[in-house]
């Protein structure tokens, strides 16, 4: 499966959408208005998640998801002198923030701001290495009236302004890869099946969820509205070939060499199977990774909702995560949207996939 030219165009538009935790709502509404000629409806939830569904009347539900929301930051601190200090939204990362651009979202708009930071000569000692104590924004004010005047306040999210490029052709760059790239992929899978004319014989409920950099929470929600029979979850893992990452410690897993199917208890071992079958047959390269006790993904809330769904992960090799460099390859992408079709078709509806019968 190739990625075309429009379908590059729409992901560049939505990796530049800002969508950080707890206000997706743009990038959901982007997403929904590109899927919706691929599905029969769809449903939001309080929060945010949304789900495009193909053939809704079926009995036997089957999900493939991913997670909409990026890392970030919340105003927290304004001082008298207009300085302005954060707490993390997700799993920011305070060591590459100094000197960064950033973007904070008001009612009033984008106000622009700046990561400051000591120049090297003033800097001395171990203390002076980043942390959430010492670093802060400069929206270019004076004083704490003149930032309040912008209309940031405490509670403004706070996002980077980097955006995405491709390098060297085929490695897509930017922020928040992690993870509207299983958006896309997702997306892409609905938009195969109605490119193909494919019949499914169940419902298929592409689910694009909220929050889960911050717990899975999205997840867990919209599992217990849908319920489903079967669940196909896709996000990113580390690409461990890149310099300074302990092999031993993090698997051996390398971008182009395809997606990740990843064993631990959460994963339901059927379903697994079924997927590396699929991968086989299609001649799909994939690779495989361990996850001790949870995956660290929204694969646990749907493993573990209601009385346990048959789960599975299919991820994407990233390196650089949570910084604003996200780097994967697109041969990946490509197989990894193959490999999610093709599980997706592997399934039969009213499949039982207890390991005892």
């Amino acid at each position: 499966m190739k990625i075309s030219a429009a379908s590059q165009k729409f992901l560049e538009k939505y990796l530049n959408n800002a969508s950080p935790t707890g206000f997706e709502s743009k990038g959901q509404q982007m997403w929904l208005d590109y899927i919706k000629p691929s599905i029969d409806s769809y449903f939001t939830d309080n929060y945010g998640t949304v789900v495009g569904v193909i053939n809704p009347e079926a009995k036997y539900k089957v999900v493939i998801e991913a997670h909409a929301d990026e890392i970030s930051w919340f105003v927290h601190y304004i001082t008298k002198d207009g300085f302005v200090y954060l707490r993390r939204n997700g799993g920011s990362d305070h060591m590459i923030a100094p000197s960064k651009r950033v973007n904070i979202h008001t009612d009033k708009g984008i106000v622009k701001a700046v990561f400051g930071w000591p120049a090297i000569h003033m800097r001395h000692t171990k203390d002076d290495a980043p942390s959430m104590k010492n670093i802060f924004l400069d929206c270019g004010c004076s004083t704490k009236e003149e930032v309040e005047k912008l209309g940031v306040h405490v509670g403004c999210v706070v996002t980077f302004e980097d955006e995405f490029m491709v390098l060297n052709k085929n490695r897509y760059c930017g922020r928040a890869l992690d993870n509207r790239m299983g958006g896309f992929m997702i997306a892409e899978v609905a938009n195969l099946l109605k490119k193909n004319k494919v019949k499914l014989p169940f419902g298929l409920y592409i689910v694009n969820a909220v929050q889960e950099e911050v717990g899975l929470r999205g997840a867990q929600m919209i599992a217990q509205k849908i319920n489903p029979d079967v669940a196909i979850v896709t996000d990113v893992c580390h690409d461990t070939q890149t310099p300074m990452v302990d092999k031993i410690e993090n698997g051996d897993l390398s971008s182009g060499s395809g997606p990740v199917v990843t064993y631990g208890p959460a994963v339901q071992n059927n379903l697994l199977n079924l997927i590396i079958k699929a991968a086989e047959k299609n001649k799909i390269p994939f690779q495989r990774a361990a996850a001790s006790r949870a995956t660290g993904t929204d694969t646990d809330a749907f493993a573990y909702s209601n009385e346990g769904v048959p789960s599975a992960l299919i991820s994407l090799p990233l390196r650089y995560m949570h910084t604003t460099v996200e780097m994967c390859r697109k041969e990946d992408v490509e197989n990894a949207i193959q490999l999610i079709y093709e599980s997706v078709l592997s399934i039969k509806s009213g499949q039982d996939f207890r390991y005892i019968k």
